[in-house]
Parts: structure tokens; C-alpha cells; sequence
């Protein structure tokens, strides 16, 4: 059994949305229903363009009234600006609290980590663990071994899910392509979001091409290293941790090039590509023209 182990992650910060109006605002914007976000209950959601593609992501938790958002820290700034542009006369306050909160992960264990703090179970996938917002130095759970940012983003490659801004880009992946639709991401069956309909359009015709797959490799090269079959470019490598990577790739390329026989390399070095288990999404037939 694994270990049961929690660690601070400093890439991640936090902003507070908190007023009279802050589930309705959150909820016309948000892909997935702000409404889910509960004491003890997160949701993961994303913010998009009004072209579907994802512009954030973050886990959302409810906090005695107002709701916190674990994004990434470098997004902060810009999730702000953004926010500000749709609040109009929306009887919202916004706020970073990076500096007076600290996003924490947990996992190895069945049993939430005691915390002085908001804590939930990873909305994505529950082998992720657990996930909290806390003061900064706040006591650790004393059932959980403290580890580091290295030792989480090793369990959650192993696992197969991907980040924001490591394994895509922001701007740049529809919210399918990062997986975002089997990682309980967006709520097709909610009101009007920004985006929703291209993302609907996307899951009705089944045109996502690109997707997060898992990949094995012998010393992976840098994140961001092309991905290439027959020398023809057919995605990009995320993060990774000893011989396990995450790769954004055209699904139907890498299936041709494997039926083929082609060797399928990063940046030169040979990598082998499967879905992560908790996948709904395939390979596409041999036959299937994409």
C-alpha cells in the first residue's frame, strides 16, 4: 500500500471570490457547476474563450460563504484581470490570497488529512487524493508523511493527468484535449457557460483529435519537446518523472504510425503511448478517417 503522504505546492495560488452574487457570476462563466462546490466537496472547472479554448483551470472549494480557487500562481494575476473585465455591476469582490493560503496535496490514504483548513477529495479522480487550502504554516496531517511538489507530480503522471501550462497551454487546448471531459471538468448538462458551445459541439460529433495521453520513456528530454513519428510532428511531451510522461497528441497520428510500425520519438528518443485507465476516449479505428 502506498505510503499515505501530503505536500505544500508552491506553484499553485489562490484567489477568493466572495459577495451576495458570487455563485450566480461563477456559475455563468465556469464550466462545470459552482453550485457542486460544497464543505467537503470540491469541483474542478475552467474558464474558456468564447472560441472554447481553456483559458484557466482550477479546483474550486466553498468556504464559509465565499469560494476559493487553486489555480496556477503564475495565472493568478491574469484570472483577476479576466474576472474583473466580466464583473460589471455584479455585487462581487475578488481577491489573491496567494500570500495568506497554501494549496496542499494529499494521497496513499483512504481518510481526508485533518487540516486547519478547506479540504476535499481531488474532484478529478479520486486516486488523486485529497486537496486543501490552508494558512501557511499550518500543521501538517500527523498520519501523513510530509513530502514535496516532485514527489506529487510523480503520482500524478503516474496516474496520467495533466496540468495546466505544463502538459498544454493555455490559450491553446480545448478543454477535450487536456481531458478535461473524463476528469469531471465540464458539466454539459448545466445553464450557459463561456465557450459551452464549442465544447458541446466537440463531445456531440466526437472531433477531439488531441488528447493527454501517458507515455514511457528512457530520460525524458525537456517539456515542450516535439513528439514526431516518421518526422512528422504529431504532438509535444509534458511533464515527466523517471521514465513516465504525459504527451499532448494527435490521437489518430499516433495510431497510424503504431499500426505502421513507426517508431514514435521525442525529441529523438523513442516513447511508447497509452491512455491513462480511466479514460473514456480510444485510439480511433484504423479506418476512421479523423
Amino acid at each position: 500500500m502506498t505510503e499515505a503522504r501530503i505536500a505544500e505546492l508552491p506553484r499553485r495560488g489562490v484567489v477568493a471570490v466572495s459577495g451576495p452574487e458570487a455563485r450566480q457570476f461563477l456559475d455563468n462563466l465556469f464550466t462545470s457547476n459552482v453550485d457542486d462546490a460544497d464543505p467537503g466537496r470540491a469541483v474542478f472547472a475552467g474558464l474558456l474563450s468564447p472560441q472554447g479554448k481553456l483559458l484557466f483551470d482550477f479546483v474550486i472549494f466553498h468556504d464559509d460563504g465565499r469560494y476559493l480557487l487553486d489555480i496556477a500562481r503564475g495565472e493568478v494575476g491574469a484570472l483577476l484581470k479576466r474576472l474583473e473585465m466580466f464583473r460589471l455591476r455584479a455585487r462581487v469582490d475578488l481577491a489573491d490570497l496567494s500570500d495568506d493560503r497554501i494549496v496542499v496535496a494529499a494521497w496513499g490514504s483512504d481518510g481526508a488529512p485533518q487540516l486547519d483548513g478547506v479540504v476535499a477529495p481531488d474532484p478529478r479522480l479520486p486516486a488523486l487524493g485529497y486537496r486543501a487550502i490552508v494558512p501557511p504554516g499550518a500543521d501538517m496531517a500527523p498520519d501523513f508523511e510530509e513530502s514535496t511538489e516532485a514527489a506529487y507530480d510523480a503520482h500524478r503522471i503516474a496516474l496520467g493527468v495533466p496540468e495546466g501550462g505544463i502538459d498544454f497551454a493555455f490559450g491553446d487546448a480545448f478543454p477535450h484535449d487536456a481531458d478535461m471531459d473524463d476528469l469531471a471538468g465540464i458539466d454539459f448538462a448545466k445553464g450557459c457557460f463561456v465557450g459551452q458551445e464549442v465544447v458541446s459541439r466537440m463531445k456531440h460529433r466526437g472531433t477531439a483529435r488531441r488528447r493527454v495521453v501517458i507515455g514511457r520513456i528512457d530520460n525524458p528530454p525537456p517539456t515542450g519537446s516535439e513528439v514526431t513519428a516518421s518526422a512528422r510532428p504529431i504532438g509535444s511531451l509534458g511533464s515527466s518523472s523517471g521514465g513516465t510522461a504525459l504527451a499532448l497528441v494527435r490521437l489518430d497520428r499516433a495510431r497510424e504510425a503504431m499500426d505502421a510500425g513507426v517508431p514514435i520519438l521525442a525529441a529523438g528518443a523513442p516513447i511508447t503511448l497509452s491512455i491513462p485507465e480511466w479514460a473514456n476516449f480510444d485510439w480511433p479505428a484504423a479506418d476512421d478517417p479523423g
